[in-house]
């Protein structure tokens, strides 16, 4: 295997970390540093082609800043919408949350 290979093979790994982390957890903080994994799985990758791939010079980490972004605004609110829901029933955990549907 060549070197590029082995990033996206870490990546790949921290990405089925994150999943199961998603899937398998009740706990809201749990899963909102979950997602946070799997958006740095995904950073991972892109970085590694924008490495290895002449082509695609720079356009990787163009990317990457880009998910950044979006991932500080992701916790942001998505902290702040456990903190509310935390303040009024006095639990983060996700089965407690049923009110919310509809």
């Amino acid at each position: 295997m060549n070197a590029v290979e082995w990033y996206f093979v870490l990546a790949a790994l921290l990405f089925c970390i994150g999943a199961y982390g998603v899937l398998a957890r009740r706990n809201l903080i749990i899963v909102v540093m979950s997602l946070e994994l799997m958006l740095n799985a995904v950073n991972l990758a892109l970085v590694a082609v924008a490495n290895f791939v002449p082509a695609a010079a720079g356009r990787g980490t163009l990317f990457v800043l880009f998910v950044i972004t979006i991932a500080a605004a992701e916790v942001t609110v998505g902290l702040a919408i456990i903190i509310a829901n935390y303040r009024n029933r006095r639990t983060v955990q996700a089965d407690e949350y049923h009110d919310m549907k509809g």
